[in-house]
């Protein structure tokens, strides 16, 4: 449920200042300086191993190949393509689209540092918006999901080989779910941004749809958790309530289409929708902290100060984050990494470090610094910090091991990924069926497919690491991991 911002206090003890440059300072690295031009390109291969559907000629992830050729077909449409979220076989549209939204804004704001990797960059955006133009194509209708998780979870096999059950599911005017539509139009308005220049008419075809599917999310309002319980609980339930994803949505569609009528509708709901709860929660299911930075842009331009609120709000997102500050719902593993209760922690980490960073630019072309009480923040503080965090993840812990699957010398090698862990189709031809996997699950070898730029759910709160396969919240790459890491690495291949 949505949970009120908590405050925190105005001063940074002796401690504190001590436990902030303890985690400024590099702990080991694997490699001296990082290659992060290196890490960049890697962290976009990862979505091609992540595609469904019918893969192009130039697909780079050879030991994948065509997957799920029927979704839809139950329901009479066409949904094939898209990502699969994670190590399992399903389409989940609320990270699927949360995905393709952080994508979009990583090449908004740091495509111009992504060198040769950029058309790659725009190329993954491009895989989700394709998809969930066919899941918005009947109007006042989304389709948010393919395959039914118990079945799909039941088993363990490639998605080549997928014989589960392929339910679709969707939401329309009776059984509505304004989360999951209002973040399917955020990331078809911030990729019509990404196509503005690029493909004018694909851009105008994602805006268009953006404002069709906001409409449909704010007149029909409600949570896609209660329409479709079953279905999408616990995997992807929306506990964080749909207001934000209405306000994210109404904040996208203003960027990219620059109308009053977005801009008066954030003034008129940013009480309603509760845009200060929770300002250090952002992800696939809570994206205050998100709004707040990204209003906060043009509050920062001084184009927009009956906003001013939104950058309150940010600002103190920016202290809560602040090590010495205790913060109840942020803390840091010995090693220095910000860790927040719940699985996959490193969704926590390159989502939070996205907005350091995205939100140190804001500050600094405005000349402009953090107050925290007796304390501030520099812009230059928030781009360590979020440094720190990157470095974390490709080696510079105290395993000494990157989380991102095939950069450095040591990294996770049993990864909880079915396509993965499993012989290729090249390699084992013939079909392995739904609990003939479990013994490549069950096998203490590595993963005879390696999912190059993968990044795990990472260590545990006091660094520790279990590179296992059952150990699923540790060992199990996400979509929505990567794609704020794109960005991130992206700025740090040119400012090192």
């Amino acid at each position: 449920m949505a949970r009120s911002a908590l405050s925190f206090p105005g001063y940074v003890t002796a401690l504190g200042f001590l436990t902030l440059l303890l985690l400024l300072l590099p702990l080991r690295s694997i490699a001296g300086r990082h290659d992060y031009h290196d890490a960049l390109r890697k962290s976009i291969l990862f979505f091609e191993g992540q595609r469904s559907g019918k893969l192009p000629p130039d697909q780079r992830v050879r030991w994948r190949r065509n997957s799920a050729l029927h979704d839809g077909a139950t329901a009479g449409v066409d949904l094939t393509g898209g990502y699969y979220d994670a190590g399992d076989n399903i389409k989940f549209g609320f990270p699927m689209a949360f995905t393709t939204t952080m994508l979009s804004w990583s090449v908004i704001d740091f495509g111009r540092t992504m060198g040769p990797e950029l058309r790659n960059a725009v190329r993954a955006v491009k895989w989700g918006t394709d998809y969930l133009l066919k899941a918005t194509a009947v109007p006042d209708v989304v389709y948010v999901q393919v395959g039914d998780a118990y079945s799909d979870h039941n088993c363990w096999e490639r998605p080549e080989d997928m014989d589960t059950l392929r339910t679709v599911y969707k939401i329309d005017r009776a059984h509505p779910g304004s989360d999951v539509a209002g973040e399917t139009a955020a990331a078809l308005a911030a990729a019509s941004i990404v196509f503005r220049s690029r493909d004018p008419s694909y851009s105008r075809l994602l805006l268009n749809r953006a404002v069709r599917v906001f409409e449909f999310a704010d007149r029909h309002r409600g949570a896609y958790s209660s329409s479709l319980h079953s279905a999408v609980c616990p995997f992807y339930c929306d506990v964080n309530g749909y207001q934000d994803e209405l306000l994210w949505a109404a904040v996208w569609l203003h960027k990219a289409s620059r109308r009053r009528e977005y801009r008066e509708y954030i003034a008129k709901n940013e009480v309603i929708l509760r845009a200060g709860d929770t300002i250090n929660e952002f992800g696939w299911d809570n994206k205050h902290a998100g709004i707040n930075v990204l209003i906060s842009k043009e509050v920062l331009r001084g184009r927009a100060d009956y906003f001013k609120s939104f950058q309150q709000n940010a600002d103190g997102f920016i202290c809560s984050l602040l090590p010495g500050i205790s913060h109840p719902q942020v803390q840091y593993s010995p090693g220095g990494l910000i860790f927040k209760a719940g699985g996959s922690n490193m969704q926590h980490v390159t989502s939070l470090s996205f907005l350091l960073l995205a939100y140190s630019n804001y500050l600094s072309h405005a000349n402009k610094i953090v107050p925290c009480g007796e304390t501030s923040a520099s812009s230059a503080l928030l781009k360590r910090l979020a440094k720190r965090q990157v470095d974390y993840i490709l080696g510079d812990n105290p395993l000494g091991m990157s989380y991102m699957v095939g950069y450095g010398a040591r990294y996770p090698q049993r990864i909880h990924h079915r396509a993965s862990s499993l012989p290729s189709v090249g390699a084992h031809p013939v079909h392995i069926g739904c609990k003939a996997g479990s013994r490549y699950f069950l096998s203490p070898n590595p993963n005879p497919n390696q999912l190059v730029g993968a990044v795990v759910g990472g260590p545990n709160s006091s660094d520790a690491f279990p590179d296992s396969r059952p150990f699923f919240q540790e060992s199990e790459p996400t979509t929505y991991i990567n794609a704020p890491l794109v960005g991130l690495l992206a700025f740090f291949s040119y400012h090192p």
